[in-house]
């Protein structure tokens, strides 16, 4: 049966209708700026809470940290609706991960922005074999059970105090949030509440370091 072609032009032009309705709501970004980057490889702490610096493996890093928390405030931001943090840290030594045993976790790592915690996870350096295994949560939220360094970036790495001889108890991951945000000013944070009631020395047992953070403002067309 041949369709008329009036009838063929409505239903072109109907479908090209719904083309550009669907091009029309495609949020795309129109400006795209970093605020703020830091590998601390200028010694410079400037904006950064807490900074502490030191060197390891010829890397200038800030840390090491256990039980505290970190942040960076940046002011007079462009226009923007949304905020990008990309952080990398790096997990030293024997971390946990999920068990809620009350001596040796869970181990948590978090992040945020103002007063509002976004992320929230566990991270784990030990062996998983299949007799025994102390999972993290990490790349999700807690608690969910993946195998120790799911997600990293970099796993070869050797600890940096209790086991600073041995290989594989340093892991390295790029923690990446984007968040709706449009005021002038931003604090993000970062800390952990690591748990080893067992350990005299427990910053020599468990700590964290940042590598670099880098914070960006984005401006889309929502």
């Amino acid at each position: 049966m041949k369709i008329p072609i009036s009838q063929k032009f409505t239903a072109s032009f109907v479908i090209f209708g719904l083309v550009l309705t669907l091009i029309s709501c495609v949020e795309t970004v129109e400006n795209q700026q970093t605020v703020y980057f830091n590998n601390f490889s200028k010694l410079d702490l400037s904006g950064f809470e807490n900074g502490k610096l030191f060197i390891w493996r010829n890397d200038t890093i800030a840390g090491y940290y256990h039980n505290e928390e970190v942040a960076v405030t940046v002011q007079d931001l462009p226009a923007h609706n949304y905020i990008k943090i990309t952080a990398e840290i790096l997990i030293h030594d024997s971390w946990d991960g999920n068990p809620d045993d009350g001596i040796s976790g869970p181990d948590y790592w978090y992040m945020g922005y103002g007063g509002d915690e976004i992320f929230r996870t566990t991270f784990s350096n030990s062996p998983c074999e299949s007799t025994f295994c102390l999972y993290q949560s990490y790349p999700n939220t807690i608690f969910r059970q993946n195998v120790p360094k799911t997600g990293a970036i970099q796993t070869n790495l050797p600890g940096l105090c209790i086991f600073g001889a041995f290989p594989n108890y340093t892991t390295r991951y790029q923690v990446v949030e984007l968040i709706e945000h449009s005021n002038p000013d931003v604090r993000v944070f970062m800390g952990a509440e690591l748990k080893q009631v067992n350990n005299p020395d427990p910053i020599c047992d468990e700590s964290w370091s940042v590598a670099s953070i880098r914070i960006e403002a984005i401006q889309t067309n929502k």
